[in-house]
């Protein structure tokens, strides 16, 4: 006799969609081994049925009617895949008030919309998947859930877009600068057509603004991530950072202090021998640290069609398993959320500085500086200064000891405002290194 199997539908056949129609596919008696029951791919939704994917896929399986889909009595998982807010919000909500349980990679929907999809996956009693949002084939969702419940979580920080990250370790390893460099990713395929999300840093915050949930007990709160992308990175800072012994990298970070928790994603430098430091290229990798474990790395590729596929499958697996033992929810709908945590200001977090000044080279410039940024409690660590041109700007460059936030951004107001100072002093947060 054979064994009754779940059914799922999946809505958005691009990218994600097709890696994980072929691993249903492809892995279909694999997955049945080891599932103890087949796992049937009944339908894909998407507007283009023409397109070759390079999927063979069974006749009538492939539909251009989402709502069909949606509605389809046979199918107990609807795998969310179109990206964007509307409608796949939408959508998600119709396939819940179905009955449907739901998986999906949609970050930014998450990350704006979750509470909302979590609530009615409570109140229909379906579960919702969501490890393929944040890192690809890294399992970080299982990993924060599941296999670090007993730590109190202090700090995540971690590259988690490839885009930017293929794009740094261009820059710093060829000495190219950012648009020459944007411009290959795109024809490559590593970064899309309009980069936006990705350079400003607007992906890395959702996803950040899910683990932070997921570990701290706080609201999903994207809005009040400190945001800020990569776009006025320059050669000339990543061979200064290289001279004093780091590396540029986009991060996001998230840490807990008391009842305060920083949440920012903004281009870090980091000591070379740091861990993160020496992740290149598109792949991604996630630094927490833990009470009872301390530090671990979680490191691998943060998208493309398989590896993101592979995490979308992980989410099917793991609810078809609940399915077929009602042995309830495996990846949790309710976050529970913690009503003392509070979110720390930008302006009240404290890190060290790497800042590069533009300024004459003339006798008492440099007391002039370090006078203003004494005044507001910075202490100078390090500095070089290149080159004597005479009635000239030249780079003069410094690291500080750890100070504010704010009193840095009143301390650079005030020094950009010199006669001897030409524009706006570049800084950059460093994280990782001994204050």
């Amino acid at each position: 006799m054979k064994k009754q199997g779940v059914n799922v539908g999946i809505v958005g056949y691009g990218t994600v969609g097709a890696g994980t129609a072929k691993i249903l596919l492809r892995k279909q008696k694999d997955l049945e081994r080891k599932l103890g029951f087949p796992v049937v791919l009944r339908r894909i939704a998407d507007l283009d049925t023409k397109r070759d994917r390079g999927v063979k896929l069974p006749a009538g399986v492939l539909i251009n009617d989402a709502k069909a889909l949606l509605h389809d009595p046979e199918i107990d998982i609807v795998v969310e895949l179109m990206g964007g807010i509307h409608p796949a919000k939408e959508f998600i909500l119709e396939a819940i008030g179905n009955g449907k349980h739901v998986v999906t990679a949609n970050k930014a929907l998450l990350a704006t919309e979750g509470r909302d999809i979590f609530k009615a996956a409570r109140k229909n009693g379906v579960d919702v998947g969501f490890e393929a949002s944040v890192a690809g084939s890294i399992p970080i969702i299982k990993v924060v859930r599941e296999s670090l419940i007993g730590n109190n979580i202090r700090s995540i920080s971690g590259i988690i877009n490839g885009t930017s990250n293929y794009i740094l370790t261009k820059m710093t390893e060829e000495g190219v600068d950012f648009s020459a460099t944007l411009k290959e990713a795109q024809a490559l395929g590593y970064a899309e057509a309009d980069p936006t999300f990705d350079i400003e840093g607007i992906d890395s915050a959702h996803k950040l603004t899910i683990l932070a949930s997921l570990s701290f007990g706080i609201p999903f709160s994207f809005k009040k991530i400190y945001t800020e992308g990569i776009t006025k990175i320059t050669p000339l800072d990543i061979q200064f950072a290289s001279e004093f012994g780091y590396r540029i990298k986009l991060l996001a970070i998230a840490k807990q202090d008391g009842n305060n928790i920083e949440m920012r994603v903004h281009p870090t430098m980091l000591p070379k021998d740091h861990l993160i430091a020496s992740v290149n290229g598109v792949f991604n990798a996630i630094y927490i640290e833990g009470d009872s474990i301390g530090p671990h790395l979680y490191y691998g590729k943060g998208a493309g069609e398989m590896p993101t596929g592979s995490a979308v499958v992980s989410d099917i697996a793991d609810i078809a398993r609940s399915i077929k033992t009602s042995a309830g929810s495996i990846t949790g709908v309710n976050i529970p959320e913690n009503p003392d945590l509070k979110i720390k200001k930008m302006e009240d977090i404290r890190t060290c500085y790497y800042l590069r000044f533009s300024a004459l080279d003339k006798p008492g410039v440099l007391s002039r500086i370090s006078g203003i940024l004494g005044g507001r409690d910075i202490s100078i660590k390090s500095m070089i200064q290149k080159g004597r041109k005479i009635e000239k700007a030249v780079p003069l460059v410094m690291m500080t000891h750890e100070a504010r936030e704010k009193d840095m951004a009143q301390a650079l107001k005030e020094i950009d405002r010199l006669s001897v100072v030409s524009g706006k002093t570049v800084y950059l947060r460093v994280e990782g290194g001994e204050d």
